[in-house]
């Protein structure tokens, strides 16, 4: 894997590929529980279509409570586009309420609270505590795992947990957050997983496997 000052400088190409490291799914500051259902709708869906599914949900449910009282089917009637529906809903309905019950309406803070809320998993987690709380957030989406470890960042583990394990040993935290972002811009605009622009990549010097491509 690349020594951490080969990291740094990746980091700083990417910053300047990718100035405004920011999520694609909107939210709005104050109901950080938009961005959370947010991401559980994005599972096996693209941002494009949730960003066109959420702001129905949140006109017809603009409250937590609102969501909470929901039943599944009505939810379920919205997000039907999104794909796996149905526990797409169940998630937002039982996590609705869990955190009216166990978290006064607040989404925590913390990994080990927010892995206890249905549907969350560390992806999520991390996403929550970078964007919402400006803390260390490993995000491992596809994009981020496999640019990694074309990169040699990572020893090209396609397990989220080993990737995020192995980020968090040379990826500053301060830098986390943006930088997955910058692998998900990366990942749709030039590192396309089926068709990678590796002529035009800046990136391509430091590429274990597109530096060599013709």
């Amino acid at each position: 894997m690349k020594e951490k000052a080969t990291v740094i400088s990746i980091i700083e190409e990417l910053k300047v590929l990718y100035p405004e490291a920011e999520c694609s799914l909107p939210f709005d500051r104050s109901k950080a529980y938009e961005l959370l259902f947010s991401v559980r709708l994005a599972a096996q869906c693209t941002d494009a279509r949730v960003n066109m599914v959420t702001p129905v949900l949140y006109q017809k449910f603009p409250t937590l409570e609102a969501l909470a009282a929901a039943t599944e089917e009505e939810i379920g009637e919205i997000i039907h586009s999104t794909g796996f529906w149905r526990a797409k809903a169940r998630d937002i309905a039982a996590a609705s309420k869990m955190l009216l019950a166990e978290f006064d309406g607040q989404v925590p803070d913390n990994m080990n609270d927010l892995l206890r809320l249905p549907g969350v998993g560390r992806k999520t987690a991390n996403l929550i505590l970078g964007d919402v709380y400006g803390k260390e957030g490993y995000v491992c989406d596809t994009h981020c795992i496999r640019i990694t470890g074309l990169l040699g960042i990572t020893d090209g583990s396609k397990d989220p947990l080993k990737v995020e394990m192995q980020l968090r040993q040379c990826i500053p935290p301060e830098e986390s957050n943006d930088f997955c972002h910058r692998m998900v811009l990366h990942g749709r605009a030039v590192c396309v997983a089926r068709r990678p622009d590796c002529a035009n990549c800046t990136l391509r010097p430091y590429c274990d496997h597109g530096g060599n491509r013709a």
